[in-house]
């Protein structure tokens, strides 16, 4: 009872500790918080958003629990600042959700998918994707989660959720999708 308190706890701390302290490239944008991103772009806005808190799932979007698993979270992006890799408060709510449904289906496994926006060089993007990707299964492992039954990839740039050349796409496309799996026999 006392150690199902104390999760959130060592997760805050664990995130804390595991923030990298990137560099804002010359005359990029200002990173911009979730849901702040320009009200003229509708898609960028935070109700449209999958993973975004009080934002619905868009069904067969990548990373989105379209399978139909019954008590699957609803969320399954979280979305990462320009050039971070630590998990922003408002998404680890959707990390506990996926390790108490791990934590509850021992036969799932689950792949953390890292994205990266389209600035930067191929190589450190894909770098980026993979830091973002780990840090997601870090937290995970200490909510509980076995590392037996995760795997962390990254695409880097080349599977953007949306293809524009602005802030809104590009906050789009920071992210990590949490994808669940038939655990292997």
């Amino acid at each position: 009872m006392h150690s199902t308190r104390l999760l959130p706890v060592i997760l805050a701390a664990f995130v804390g500790a595991c923030a990298s302290v990137g560099e804002q490239e010359p005359g990029a944008p200002a990173p911009q918080s979730a849901g702040s991103a320009p009200a003229s772009t509708p898609s960028a806005r935070s109700t449209d958003r999958p993973g975004v808190a009080g934002a619905p799932a868009r069904p067969g979007s990548p990373g989105t629990m379209a399978a139909g698993r019954a008590g699957a979270p609803a969320a399954s992006s979280v979305y990462f600042e320009y050039d971070r890799d630590d998990i922003r408060p408002q998404f680890r709510g959707v990390v506990e959700e996926h390790a108490k449904y791990l934590r509850d289906n021992p036969a799932l496994r689950v792949r953390i998918e890292g994205n990266a926006d389209e600035r930067g060089s191929r190589e450190y993007n894909v770098a980026l994707g993979q830091r973002r990707a780990e840090a997601v299964m870090r937290a995970l492992g200490l909510l509980g989660v076995p590392a037996s039954r995760m795997e962390a990839v990254s695409f880097g740039e080349e599977k953007p959720r949306r293809t524009g050349h602005d802030e809104g796409s590009w906050a789009e496309n920071r992210r990590d999708d949490v994808v669940l799996e038939a655990g292997r026999q």
